[in-house]
C-alpha cells in the first residue's frame, strides 16, 4: 500500500494542474485560475470547514492527494518511500492504510481548528507522513537511516532512526512556534501527525509486544534499512 499511496499522489499531481503538464488546464492565467479553484475543491479551507458545509468535511482526505508543487510532491513521496515500507509491514496493509487516512485527517483538522479564522488552503500529504514517521520512531527507533545535514556539507551519513526523527520532530516544532498564523508550510499538521502517529504505535503494540517481537525484527531492520 505504501507504493499504491505513492502512485496516488503522483498520478492526482501529473493529471491536476499543478504540474502544468495536462494541457486541458489551459496555460498562463487560464493555468493559475484552474490551480486556485482546484486546491479550493479539493483542499481544506479552515473558515469553511467550521461553517457547517457537509463537503467541506471531506477535504482533510482529499487534500491528502494533493500537492502544490513538484518539490512538494517529490519532498512528501520520499519520506514515504524510506520509512513507510517497513511501518506497514508491522501494521499490516489494511491498518496501515486506515492509520496513513486517519492519522492525515485529524492533522490537518488539528491544524484547521488551530487556525479557523483562515481563509488560506491546505495541501498535501505530510500530516499523513508525519505520522508514519512518528510511528517508525517508535516501532523502529534503532534502524539506521542515511541523511543528509546542510551543517555537514551535505556528506551521507548513518544515524540511529532515534536521532534523525526526534531532529526532525524539534525542527517542526520550533518552526511551529515561529510562524503561528498558519500561512506557508503548515508546520503545525507535521507536529500533530507525528505525536499521533507516536501514541498511536505506543498504544497499540505497546512496550512489552515491541520488546518481545524486537528481537526478531533486528535482522529484518538491519536488512531492510531506510
Amino acid at each position: 500500500m505504501t507504493n499504491v499511496l505513492i502512485g496516488l499522489c503522483c498520478a492526482v499531481f501529473v493529471l491536476g494542474p499543478a504540474s502544468g503538464l495536462n494541457r486541458i488546464y489551459g496555460t498562463g492565467d487560464a493555468l493559475l485560475k484552474a490551480q486556485t479553484a482546484y486546491y479550493e475543491r479539493w483542499g481544506v479551507i479552515p473558515l469553511d470547514l467550521w461553517s457547517g458545509s457537509v463537503r467541506a468535511l471531506i477535504t482533510p482526505l482529499t487534500a491528502l492527494f494533493v500537492h502544490g508543487s513538484w518539490l512538494h510532491l517529490l519532498g512528501n513521496v520520499l519520506f514515504l518511500y524510506v520509512f513507510g515500507a517497513m511501518a506497514e509491514a508491522r501494521m499490516g496493509r489494511l491498518p496501515f492504510t486506515a492509520f496513513y487516512l486517519i492519522i492525515g485527517y485529524l492533522a490537518l483538522l488539528g491544524y484547521a481548528a488551530a487556525h479557523a479564522g483562515s481563509g488560506q488552503t491546505l495541501v498535501g500529504a505530510s500530516g499523513s507522513i508525519s505520522g508514519v514517521l512518528g510511528a517508525f520512531l517508535y516501532l523502529f527507533p534503532t534502524a539506521r537511516v542515511t541523511s543528509l545535514f546542510p551543517f555537514l556539507f551535505f556528506l551521507p551519513l548513518r544515524f540511529p532512526a532515534w536521532i534523525v526523527l526526534l531532529f526532525w520532530f524539534a525542527l517542526q516544532w520550533q518552526a511551529a512556534q515561529d510562524d503561528p498564523r498558519g500561512p506557508g508550510v503548515a508546520y503545525l499538521a507535521h507536529v500533530i501527525g507525528f505525536a499521533l502517529g507516536f501514541l498511536y504505535a505506543w498504544a497499540r503494540y505497546g512496550r512489552d509486544s515491541v520488546g518481545a517481537t524486537r528481537a526478531n525484527d533486528r535482522a529484518t531492520e538491519e536488512e531492510s534499512q531506510p
